[in-house]
């Protein structure tokens, strides 16, 4: 049974439709199957389907985002990787479900495979906490990624989490914590990383596992720092105000490029992911390709610093210095009576020196 969101009503109708006339068992009895009619209504589905995914504003993108079908992070490691041996447990708490790791082949080479797994059913997701993760599962990751770090892995990693589990129990056992450390992690690795926001990517609990060499998002997944009912709540104290923040938050795929946040989008099927799953597939084992390509005569001091230089240049523009390097325009500019004083400071010993040398020359003159 599809599921369907509450702007898709018209396609519901004509694909009924077009199921009672595949069926040649109807209410009627037996009948012959139109083919003519069904390839108008197809046809007239896909022209609903452009017309409505193409004009998507960005709380509709949110809901195609959590899409109850959408392939989860599962269905990719299954079908993407070969030789997958999952590894469990951060050896200092438990282990944590709602975060796939282990080591796998991509093409004959080994990498690293970190998901963030929502589940499909309502038993997996209770299992899996809705893919919200705990600190033990940050804990886990970033004793995952060392390890890749250590052995010249490349890691793949994909997002899709509503956020960092906000429960007791997690904040008790260092959640903020957790996910700075591996944010921390993240920056220091010098072995290539792909991050792949394939539906939510909310929160800390997204950027803890997105600060990548690059990040990619499929087309109608969602980055942001916080939910469009959050957002709506703490600014208009409103939960209903969920296009207002979701539009003010540019958490689109398409806002994100032009801010620069990321660097590449996957195309998705007509009408989402979830109508297709195996072009998506494809489409994301391309782009893994490709990018683990472009690194694949980098040095490990080249692979971190262009992860570093990326994510400085977030937010800057060529406008204020005219230096190419993003390091050197970080740095504090100083004038010349600040460039003085801080010369003052570091020789004063010196000038101490020589001020008493010539006091006591003076002194010897003067007697």
């Amino acid at each position: 049974m599809k599921n369907y969101l509450n702007f898709e009503i018209d396609v519901k109708d004509l694909e009924n439709e077009l199921e009672s006339l595949k069926d040649p068992y109807n209410q009627e009895g037996l009948s012959e199957v139109n083919t003519n009619k069904i390839s108008t209504l197809q046809a007239q589905i896909d022209d609903k389907l452009k017309q409505i995914y193409s004009n998507l504003n960005p709380w509709q993108k949110t809901l195609v985002a959590r899409h109850e079908d959408r392939p989860k992070s599962k269905f990719f490691i299954d079908n993407l990787f070969d030789e997958f041996i999952p590894l469990s447990g951060d050896r200092y708490y438990s282990e944590d479900k709602s975060v796939m790791t282990g080591f796998a082949k991509f093409n004959n080479q080994s990498v690293l495979v970190i998901g963030q797994e929502k589940g499909d059913d309502l038993e997996s997701r209770i299992e899996r906490n809705f893919g919200m993760m705990r600190p033990e599962g940050y804990r886990k990751t970033i004793r995952l990624m060392k390890l890749a770090d250590k052995f010249n892995i490349p890691i793949i990693i994909f997002i899709d989490t509503p956020g960092a589990y906000p429960g007791v129990g997690a904040e008790e056992r260092g959640q903020a914590e957790a996910i700075a450390k591996s944010i921390e992690c993240s920056m220091e690795l010098k072995v290539p990383t792909i991050s792949i926001i394939i539906g939510e990517g909310g929160s800390g609990g997204a950027i803890a596992l997105a600060s990548s060499n690059k990040v990619i998002m499929l087309e109608n997944a969602i980055y942001s720092v916080i939910s469009p009912e959050g957002c709506a709540t703490i600014l208009w104290r409103d939960p209903k105000k969920t296009l207002e923040a979701a539009t003010a938050m540019k958490l689109s795929a398409n806002d994100l490029l032009n801010l620069k946040i990321i660097d590449e989008i996957i195309p998705e099927p007509l009408g989402g992911a979830h109508r297709d799953k195996n072009t998506i597939l494809d489409s994301v084992k391309f782009s893994v390709e490709k990018n683990l390509n472009d690194f694949k005569f980098l040095t490990r001091d080249e692979v971190y610093n262009k992860r570093k230089e990326k994510f400085l240049s977030i937010g800057r523009t060529k406008g204020f210095t005219t230096s190419s390097s993003t390091e050197d325009s970080l740095s504090l500019q100083t004038g010349l009576l600040s460039d003085l004083l801080n010369k003052f400071k570091r020789y004063k010993n010196y000038f101490i020196i020589v001020g008493l040398i010539l006091i006591v020359i003076l002194t010897i003159l003067v007697i």
